[in-house]
């Protein structure tokens, strides 16, 4: 009876896990798709804990683990709820990273187990998750360091081609223990788990710049992948439901990235793309001539008198927390008869679908957002882009300038529309650390400041007006 409860659990939870996923895909139900998989994965927890019984006999330390349960339950309702809109991409990365740690500590215990059952499936799922789960997790914690900046780009010559030596040594001794003695020796398994932490380390420490939302989306997929690898093992259908479900949509997510940045799959997986250093006659040369100023009563004037208006966030949106004032400003020119919608970029900010959640939090229309594609359709015929921290993916040389880092990486052709607006604290590069050829266009003209100070005050001009 208890055994078929507990299937009834796993099931209901691996439902609520498609469903909640389903939701997600749209920002009206993706806050009630959140809670409908955490209702899922809450259900499985409560079976497990309770109607599961390992060799017929029941658990005999449910307290440490309702105990660890509730303590990071504790830490990590806390942290969510006071961490800030733009570290949130550092919170996703130490979320991740734990996920992929947990696994590879799955597959380290269960390697006692491999001498009792020795059937291939069985022990290459313990050694995919081990190694899965240590790239993720090293992967995700340098991530962390970059994004937050605490860890700098590094690359040395020939860094790729160690990365790829260092996966065939890891495939080579995966082999020798799959086909060759059960008994193997204790140091090839500890060979097989620094080495992917290594490589971990090793194929993220190079890329930066635009690129990290790419690298963060293959971690989230490693991390499934390494779960449902657990999931084998045990024969659980929710986590290998949780597992291949999460698996699965960051890879496809990753392919949409890299599409999105023409970058290739290959080269993220052997890191050889990405990094801050900028070849001989790239844009970072500093000769692109002079810029010119716009006061704020005159971009009040132009936006508020223009028949459409295309606002454009970046990082430095978040930064500023300024979102809300982001959508007040749209609201008072719509209040004028003005057209407004937003250019989101796939990769602003510096996780996917950053500027997605920060606008989604002031409760901008779906339907203003307008994706890379669509909304380089309609920059020839805006009147005013607005753009708010972004830089990168503004940036005309990913087209113009064969060079450049960033060449080849569409990016939105705010460029087309008749006047830009450039919010910025200063004309330091981005991300990516090279300079904007869009700073110097004779149509583009710059707004220095704080991007809420400044839109607080462009709200103001634009009533009074």
């Amino acid at each position: 009876m208890q055994t078929n409860i507990l299937s009834l659990c796993y099931l209901i939870g691996s439902v609520s896990f498609i469903i909640g996923l389903k939701m997600l895909s749209n920002p009206v139900t993706a806050r009630r798709g959140n809670l409908v998989s955490a209702a899922g994965m809450a259900i499985a927890i409560f079976g497990t804990l309770f109607l599961y019984q390992p060799a017929g006999t029941h658990f005999h330390n449910q307290q440490w683990i309702i105990g660890a349960m509730i303590i990071g339950t504790v830490i990590g309702s806390v942290a969510a709820r006071k961490v800030k809109m733009t570290a949130m991409p550092e919170m996703v990365s130490i979320f991740n990273g734990m996920g992929g740690l947990c696994a590879a500590l799955i597959s380290v215990v269960e390697l006692g187990r491999i001498a009792q059952d020795h059937s291939d499936m069985h022990v290459l799922s313990i050694l995919a998750g081990m190694v899965i789960g240590c790239v993720s997790f090293a992967g995700s914690m340098i991530a962390y360091g970059k994004l937050s900046g605490k860890i700098k780009d590094h690359t040395f010559p020939g860094q790729h081609i160690l990365n790829l030596l260092i996966l065939l040594a890891v495939l080579a001794m995966g082999a020798f223990i799959i086909h060759g003695d059960s008994a193997a020796p204790v140091f090839i398994f500890c060979g097989i788990l620094a080495l992917s932490l290594g490589y971990g380390i090793l194929f993220v420490l190079p890329i930066g710049g635009a690129d990290m939302p790419v690298v963060i989306s293959l971690l989230n997929s490693f991390t499934g992948v390494a779960t449902a690898c657990a999931g084998f093992l045990y024969n659980n259908q929710v986590m290998l439901t949780g597992g291949i479900l999460v698996g699965s949509a960051g890879a496809i997510l990753t392919i949409l990235m890299c599409k999105a940045m023409n970058r290739s799959i290959k080269n993220v997986l052997i890191g050889s793309f990405g990094g801050s250093t900028v070849v001989a006659g790239s844009t970072a040369t500093g000769d692109q001539g002079a810029y010119k100023e716009i006061s704020l009563s005159d971009s009040a004037m132009v936006m508020k008198y223009a028949r459409k208006v295309m606002i454009v966030p970046g990082y430095g949106l978040a930064v500023a927390q300024a979102q809300h004032a982001c959508h007040e400003l749209e609201q008072s020119l719509r209040n004028n008869g003005v057209e407004v919608k937003y250019a989101i970029h796939p990769v602003a900010g510096r996780m996917p679908g950053h500027m997605n959640v920060l606008l989604a939090e002031t409760d901008v229309s779906y339907d203003d957002l307008l994706e890379l594609e669509a909304a380089n359709e309609q920059f020839s015929s805006t009147d005013v882009v607005l753009i708010l921290g972004a830089n990168d993916v503004v940036n005309p040389a990913a087209e113009n300038d064969p060079s450049s880092p960033i060449y080849g990486m569409p990016v939105l052709q705010v460029w087309k529309a008749k006047s830009v607006i450039i919010n910025k604290r200063s004309m330091r590069p981005g991300y990516a650390g090279i300079e904007n050829q869009l700073f110097f266009l004779p149509n583009s003209s710059m707004l220095f400041g704080d991007a809420k100070d400044v839109l607080q005050q462009l709200i103001l001009q634009v009533k009074e007006l």
